[in-house]
């Protein structure tokens, strides 16, 4: 049996939370992803993180955002591993930014090839829940087994650890 990986996307500083922009010690999915690999403690962890790393600002972080999923396109990465053929498993994380993950994560999931892989995908979200994430990977990742994702209010994230291991050992 393969590895787990859990690879995710996230952004501290400011965010919008319940409508108010608050600054965020850490990110939410973060905060999920952390959860996730307590309960899978042999799990290696993967921040995808740009190079060019996102405004601290809410509003300029959106506006960014819709610039580049405008423009479809693929930031760089920091540190992308090589190969995830190791894995058979990726809980994969993000937070919805216009409908979507961020386009960075497109990035890391084009590098590689999934066939035979099972992603468990999740994201955090303000009320959008997984808009067409689910979508655009089916759409990316190829041959992989996309199975039920897990949708978290990122206000609530520190109260959804027990529906996250309810959701892992599904």
């Amino acid at each position: 049996m393969g590895k787990t990986l859990i690879a995710y996307f996230s952004k501290a500083g400011e965010n919008n939370v319940n409508g108010d922009i608050i600054n965020l010690p850490k990110g939410n999915t973060e905060i999920a992803a952390e959860y996730i690999k307590e309960f899978i403690p042999d799990a290696d962890m993967f921040k995808i993180d740009p190079v060019e790393p996102m405004p601290e600002s809410y509003e300029d972080c959106f506006a960014k955002a819709k610039v580049d999923q405008s423009a479809n396109m693929r930031p760089e990465i920091k540190n992308c591993p090589e190969s995830i053929d190791e894995y058979d498993t990726v809980y994969l994380g993000g937070p919805n930014y216009i409908e979507t993950y961020p386009m960075a994560m497109f990035t890391f999931l084009e590098k590689f090839n999934w066939e035979g892989k099972t992603i468990k995908p999740f994201i955090t979200h303000e009320g959008s829940s997984f808009g067409r994430a689910i979508d655009d990977i089916t759409e990316i990742c190829k041959g992989a087994e996309i199975k039920e994702g897990l949708s978290i209010h990122g206000a609530d994230v520190r109260g959804f650890k027990i529906y996250i291991k309810r959701w892992i050992r599904q």
